[in-house]
């Protein structure tokens, strides 16, 4: 006996649509997110329960009471469940059969998701990204301040000349507010050590983490961004699906003769494409190849066109290390390889048309 579950999840409620196989029949129940109301309501199903949500970001206690009372939970892709949709009507009901449809069916567009320690990862690392927006806040605010009062602060002031931006004479509330502004920068400076500290323990062990921080302009926050965002790596046969997974592809909108080319879909993680814009413009400067990238693009387009393409060109390059698990020095060895053997067959190719 195996009961069905397709659930519409939202924040504060969900409609479940459930059928048991025992008797077929459909039945729905709408659940107010009381923790004991909805332990009562799947407790009481008995045999095997498959339960089926569509995947999304605040969910997470919800998938921790399912699998700790011993059901399976599936994770839903939502554009592919909606395209799955007979009609344009939409409401909770109709969400919640349309997943118990697909799921019974076998045709659910199964979404896999991260392992439990890679989610933990990255938490801390968007907890970090939080912190380090923070800390840029008080720092271009102490600047507007310093600047304000006629002295104009270099960043490495903020640290080492500090005194003389103490020593700076300001009305009473800018003067408060530089002291909280200091007090600021103090406290995310050190929540901002504690993570890092902690992520450094994690990336102790980690070969793939080893591996592609030997790339030029790969550190420890970028590797540990695109080695936890892109697992498990079994999901992609390609690199154009992971291209399309960062949200780094651009949008199409082609016709006939016509073709059109837009800007990046930004469908993915927005913390990934951020540190890959990073990371880029570092590599950029110590990698030849990805320098004449960028020269070139940026001749013919404008530096934004060609700091996207890097940025996917260098996710390009960490999916490849991380899928055969090898250095820089080993893909760019390939790389040379493969450009050479290229060129030897060209002549020979010339000649037999001759």
């Amino acid at each position: 006996m195996t009961v069905y579950c397709g659930v519409d999840f939202h924040a504060r409620q969900q409609t479940v649509c459930y059928c048991d196989t025992a008797d077929g029949e459909v039945k729905f129940s709408e659940l107010k997110h009381n923790r004991e109301e909805i332990i009562a309501f799947y407790g009481s199903m008995k045999g095997e329960v498959i339960v089926a949500i569509e995947a999304s970001g605040y969910s997470r206690w919800f998938e921790e009471l399912i699998l700790g009372m011993g059901h399976q939970l599936l994770f839903g892709n939502p554009t592919l469940i909606r395209r799955r949709a007979p009609r344009k009507q939409k409401n909770d009901r109709r969400d919640a059969e349309l997943i118990l449809t697909l799921l019974i069916k076998g045709e659910l567009p199964i979404v896999q998701p991260h392992p439990a320690e890679s989610g933990e990862v990255l938490r801390q690392l968007r907890y970090r990204h939080k912190l380090v927006k923070v800390r840029t806040l008080a720092k271009n605010s102490l600047h507007n301040i310093s600047i304000s009062a006629g002295c104009s602060l270099q960043k490495s002031m903020l640290y080492k000349g500090r005194a003389k931006l103490e020593a700076l004479k300001l009305p009473e509330d800018l003067g408060r507010q530089r002291r909280q502004w200091l007090e600021t920068i103090e406290r995310q400076d050190k929540l901002v050590d504690e993570i890092e500290s902690w992520l450094e323990k994690k990336a102790a062990g980690d070969r793939l983490v080893k591996l592609l921080q030997t790339h030029p302009g790969i550190g420890l926050i970028s590797s540990m961004v695109i080695r936890h965002t892109l697992e498990p790596l079994t999901r992609f046969s390609t690199t154009r699906k992971v291209v399309a997974y960062v949200g780094l592809d651009p949008v199409e909108d082609s016709s006939g003769e016509r073709k059109r080319f837009g800007s990046i879909s930004k469908a993915g993680s927005r913390l990934l494409r951020f540190v890959l814009g990073q990371a880029g413009l570092v590599a950029c400067r110590r990698d030849e190849s990805l320098k004449r990238f960028y020269k070139r693009i940026a001749a013919h387009r404008n530096h934004q066109t060609a700091k996207v393409a890097v940025a996917r060109k260098l996710l390009v390059r960490a999916f490849i290390m991380m899928r055969d698990e090898i250095d820089y020095a080993e893909f760019i060895r390939r790389g040379v390889e493969a450009r050479s053997a290229r060129l030897t067959r060209r002549p020979a190719a010339q000649s037999s048309h001759q």
